[in-house]
């Protein structure tokens, strides 16, 4: 007699898939700024950017505000009012969260386009980095309780994933890199075929594309939404570091060469726009994770981090020429990196789907 083990349906068995994050978007999830550890000297003016970033999404789509209190709900709304906020488009959810890292502990929205229940999500285990941060345990449970609060089915993995690690055309490519989903601190049990496969399953895509180191300074192992984009289904952009003595010149270079050699999930080749980097960005003698790669692509308009650096002017032409209907728009985010991410990383697109409100 053979006994059958059935498993769980996945994702991609039941025609959900990851869209692209220039597909249209119902809302913009983020978290409001409250953690003096992260940014200690920094926090008053990193909440001004929280604002104007709100300001800003809020003119084009929904916003959905995490906040921990009643107390941070009233001093928020008054902010945000004082700003010339669309407030009818900005809700504040009472769910308490420990950092303001929406797209690593957030949910991974993914849809499909047969009838019923078209809009679901992806939820991943967060386990800080790589266990870099024990405090950060409670934010593993802000996708569950997103997911109550909008009656959405939920695909529950037992993998380690953040959300920065990942970057998809919406057509069937991933990009991700092996310093981080190869990482023994994120899953020492899967090998590097047992994580494409989960990839695979979980975002509808059939190419995985691996590029290998990030950049200096980023505390989540070489997370992709800090060196290679997409910008639409064909092109990439690539952090590229113009200075050859520079520490992160050759493993940008490295990441540029096997984008070169890379296929999409069709079999051709891939656009390639070189993207610049900032001088080196130093806090407490240390490098941050400075890069316009984080940058978040929203309905009509694209948020790119910037850093009173030379090179803010040159990213933002060479992204203004790639998002042709989009307004690209500089955020300064010089005090948001001191807590080693910016506007990609605290940001998560919920997508647009059918008739829901």
């Amino acid at each position: 007699m053979t006994i059958s083990h059935k498993r769980s349906p996945v994702p991609r068995d039941l025609g959900y898939f990851m869209p692209a994050e220039w597909a249209p978007h119902r809302a913009t999830w983020l978290s409001w700024p409250r953690n003096l550890e992260t940014w200690p000297t920094q926090l008053e003016r990193v909440r001004d950017v929280w604002v104007k970033m709100i300001e800003t999404l809020a003119a084009r789509e929904r916003v959905h505000l995490l906040v921990n209190d009643d107390q941070t709900q009233q001093d928020v709304t008054a902010r945000l009012k004082a700003a010339g906020a669309a407030m009818e488009n900005v809700s504040l959810v009472k769910i308490p969260t420990v950092d303001v890292w929406m797209r690593d502990y957030g949910p991974t929205f993914v849809i499909r386009e047969r009838q019923g229940n078209p809009l679901a999500f992806n939820d991943w285990i967060f386990n800080g980095w790589g266990g870099k941060y024990k405090a950060y345990d409670h934010d593993d449970g802000v996708a569950k309780e997103i997911a109550r609060l909008l009656r959405l089915p939920v695909f529950e993995h037992s993998i380690v994933l953040e959300g920065g690690s990942i970057e998809v055309n919406g057509e069937g490519t991933c990009l991700t890199t092996e310093q981080c989903l190869l990482n023994k601190n994120r899953n020492p049990h899967l090998s590097r075929g047992e994580i494409e496969q989960v990839l695979k399953d979980s975002l509808g895509v059939s190419q995985i594309i691996w590029l290998g180191e990030g950049v200096v300074g980023d505390d989540t192992d070489g997370h992709i939404d800090d060196i290679a984009r997409f910008v639409d289904a064909t092109t990439v952009v690539c952090v590229v570091e113009a200075h050859s003595q520079d520490e992160n010149y050759a493993p940008l270079q490295e990441n540029l060469e096997r984008l070169k050699g890379a296929r999409d999930q069709g079999g051709s080749k891939l656009n390639i726009v070189t993207l610049p980097s900032p001088g080196a960005v130093i806090y407490e003698g240390s490098r941050l994770p400075a890069s316009y790669a984080n940058f978040y692509i929203a309905n009509e308009v694209v948020l790119v981090p910037t850093f009173d650096d030379p090179n803010d002017p040159h990213a933002l032409g060479v992204l203004g020429e790639l998002f042709p209907t989009r307004e690209v728009i500089g955020i300064h985010c010089a005090d948001v990196v001191a807590g080693l991410g910016a506007i990609h990383c605290v940001t998560q697109q919920e997508p647009r789907v059918g008739e829901r409100p």
